[in-house]
């Protein structure tokens, strides 16, 4: 059983900050699942296994170019981790700006994502 450590974390939060989809995706199971911070039911959109996260990363990428996200603590505990950040960028379909504080929730099985649950602040007003 490989151990949940803030290196794993960190080399999550860096994978991401690459927007190699690939890359992102060998961190997690074949059945891995992730959870966006938007979407039409409670838990976001929930993207079963690496086909579809890979596509959804892929579009979102293609649109924000520049998405970056800025970590200002992690932990774990157990099969869990979590990561604190800030993320920014730049929608180019419409010019808006991301620059917003968030988290993910990492469940792993044996060092792998099982599962990613992402939340950000909304700004309104």
């Amino acid at each position: 059983m490989t151990a949940v450590t803030e290196a794993l974390v960190m080399e999550i939060e860096a994978a991401f900050n690459s927007r190699d989809v690939d890359r992102i995706l060998s961190y997690f199971t074949e059945d891995g699942v992730f959870c966006t911070a938007r979407g039409p039911t409670k838990t976001g959109i929930e993207l079963k296994g690496k086909a579809a996260i890979g596509q959804f990363l892929r579009d979102r990428f293609s649109y924000i170019p520049d998405m970056h996200w800025n970590p200002h603590f992690r932990f774990v505990s157990g099969d869990y981790g979590v990561s604190y950040w800030t993320v920014t960028g730049t929608d180019i379909r419409t010019g808006a700006s991301l620059d917003l504080h968030g988290c993910d929730i990492f469940r792993f099985r044996d060092g792998k994502l099982v599962h990613k649950d992402t939340f950000w602040k909304t700004i309104e007003g």
